[in-house]
């Protein structure tokens, strides 16, 4: 089951934020499930909807392929990128596990091109918030402290993907990103494919056996 929904946050001039929530097959309002936060790429950012079946787990749910976990895929306002809206995305995740009977210790994050830089971004000021992370095509902003603030993720289980080929987000971001974690001892995985450009998602969410390795992390102490 997939449904448009909005949330609205807390002061007069916070935008609504638009999204789906898919909810799995055999869902039945009593059994607890793990909770998968998808962020989009530039492109379907607006106020239709729609546009965000485009890419990704939201394009994955619209054409049928079952999904064993809640998936809220917001909308990002127009004209704007996610890190204003980080709050946000985190009282909408409060309101979706107070709501549907979510696990909070399989809360999920994942995103694609500019999703994929809020994904590092949005993990790293909360690096407890999540049990694991799936960054697509992304990086890390000198801005935001990158690459150096990325050690605040060495405990979270990681799969990180890029294509070799991207001109759009050249590979070296995940790169970096990826070394600096091993250096400072963490153990994420990392998936280059050495064939594709910008558009490696579509591998990277049929890749065998990421669904499986997701929804086995959890955290041990949660954000109830």
């Amino acid at each position: 089951m997939n449904r448009a929904c909005h949330y609205t946050p807390p002061g007069a001039r916070a935008p609504k934020l638009h999204y789906y929530l898919h909810l799995p097959v055999g869902w039945n309002g009593a059994e607890r499930w793990p909770v998968i936060l998808f962020l989009h790429g530039s492109g379907e950012r607006g106020n239709q909807l729609p546009k965000i079946k485009k890419h990704g787990l939201p394009k994955l749910i619209a054409q049928g392929q079952a999904v064993p976990a809640i998936v809220v895929s917001p909308q990002c306002p127009a004209g704007t990128w996610w890190t204003p809206h980080f709050t946000h995305l985190l009282g909408l995740l409060d309101e979706v596990l107070a709501t549907q009977l979510a696990d909070p210790t399989r809360v999920y994050l994942t995103g694609l091109s500019m999703g994929g830089y809020a994904c590092w971004e949005l993990a790293c000021r909360h690096p407890r918030r999540f049990a694991a992370l799936v960054p697509i095509c992304g990086g890390g902003r000198k801005q935001f402290g990158f690459p150096a603030s990325v050690c605040a993720l060495r405990h979270l289980p990681i799969w990180a993907f890029h294509g070799a080929l991207d001109t759009d987000v050249p590979p070296r971001e995940s790169e970096t990103l990826i070394t600096t974690l091993r250096r400072c001892g963490g153990s994420p995985r990392f998936t280059l494919y050495p064939d594709l450009a910008h558009n490696c998602w579509d591998a990277a969410y049929a890749e065998p056996g990421l669904m499986s390795w997701l929804l086995d992390q959890r955290v041990v102490s949660a954000v109830v």
